[in-house]
């Protein structure tokens, strides 16, 4: 990865560049120093004055390193052909450039820091043995070794970056998680919720319907409605209860029973108790998974709650067949009303909420107007044969 521009470094990070910038550069001037005084005599005025400001010029350089990259090692290597104090800038900014892992830039910037090794300088030097390969050769090795450590920082900026964009992915993908699962499990409490309490209180409803538009009921019919709508409340709170337990229920403590297709006819006779004209029949044979039972259960109250809520006073028949190995066929059907009972506004959640019940179990939901004002709603469940399924 490459990047034109590198990340900020902290101060700390800057104080110590900038330092062994001046001990490389101090170490070099100081043996300068002594070869002076003990070729010449003396140190001279540009050792002592010139040296230092070209070397302070380029110190100042540096802090625009990161910016300008190859301008001021190129800057800083010619610099230091007039300057000792200045040689540990031009291999700090040659390192500088070597962390961009740029081949093309790392070999100008060497390239010119070598050759400026040769260029004239103002303290008189000896001609050392060998040919001029051989004079490259310190500048040379200086030179790849602030490559080396150059590269190897950049390789490190790298990985900490990756890492770092690794960090913070696995971040924003744990907090998708999260409210993922927050959203199921606000699905989950809402789609209970509506099945417990949608199907009572529309039965409590449709009672108190009957009590608000009747008049000439008797006080025993009165007080059947009444004990009637006490006993709904007071069961819909009750399987209200039953659902937080099992929505609250901690790991590995077991959870209370839930409804299925035993429950049906009990489901049922409470509808026909609350006043709907319901009949049942059931050509099921054998006994089908919990979570498809549970469905059918779930299907059957939708309906008989979607009946007393919109079709009061109308017949409705419930049919339950299937076998082991075909699918399990659930219909709810409802004729016209036969009254004109005020009914309670429709939420428009139940029907969603039960084709999602549906989806999950991998069956097909229906529900559509029939001729004369009725309705039917029909589910289609996958039953296959346990038997079979040991056996593959």
């Amino acid at each position: 990865m490459n990047t034109d521009v590198a990340p900020p470094l902290g101060w700390w990070q800057q104080t110590w560049r900038l330092a062994a910038a001046v001990a490389v550069g101090l170490s070099a001037w100081l043996s300068v120093g002594v070869l002076l005084h003990r070729e010449a005599g003396g140190t001279g005025s540009w050792f002592l004055i010139g040296d230092p400001l070209v070397a302070l010029g380029c110190l100042t350089a540096l802090l625009w390193r990161r910016r300008f990259p190859r301008a001021v090692a190129m800057t800083a290597a010619i610099a230091a052909t007039a300057s000792a104090l200045a040689g540990g800038t031009a291999l700090v900014a040659l390192g500088s450039v070597a962390t961009r892992r740029r081949p093309v830039e790392i070999g100008g910037a060497a390239l010119v820091y070598v050759a400026a090794s040769r260029l004239p300088s103002p303290y008189p030097t000896q001609d050392a043995p060998g040919s001029t390969w051989v004079q490259l050769a310190f500048p040379a090795l200086a030179a790849g070794i602030a490559v080396a450590v150059g590269m190897a920082v950049g390789a490190r900026r790298v990985e900490v970056r990756s890492l770092r964009e690794r960090a913070e992915s696995a971040e924003r993908e744990q907090t998708a998680r999260a409210a993922q699962a927050r959203a199921l499990e606000r699905n989950r409490i809402a789609r209970e919720m509506h099945d417990v309490l949608a199907h009572r209180i529309s039965l409590v409803a449709l009672q108190a319907g009957v009590l608000d538009h009747r008049g000439d009921l008797t006080s025993e019919e009165n007080r059947v409605l009444v004990r009637g709508i006490a006993e709904g409340s007071h069961q819909a709170l009750e399987e209200l209860r039953d659902v937080l337990g099992v929505l609250r229920a901690e790991p590995g403590r077991p959870e209370p029973p839930q409804p299925d297709l035993d429950h049906v006819p009990a489901l049922v006779e409470d509808a026909r108790a609350s006043g709907l004209d319901v009949t049942l029949s059931t050509t099921v044979a054998g006994r089908p998974s919990d979570v498809v039972a549970r469905t059918c259960y779930r299907i059957v109250q939708e309906g008989l709650t979607n009946a007393a809520k919109h079709a009061p006073g109308a017949r409705v028949c419930v049919a339950l067949e299937g076998a082991a190995g075909d699918r399990l066929t659930v219909s709810v059907r409802n004729s016209a009303t036969a009254g004109a009972t005020a009914r309670p506004p429709a939420s428009g959640f139940g029907l969603l909420g039960l084709s999602e019940r549906v989806g999950l179990v991998g069956g097909e939901l229906d529900h559509r107007p029939t001729p004369g004002d009725g309705y039917l709603l029909t589910a289609a469940l996958p039953w296959p044969n346990p038997v079979l399924e040991k056996r593959t």
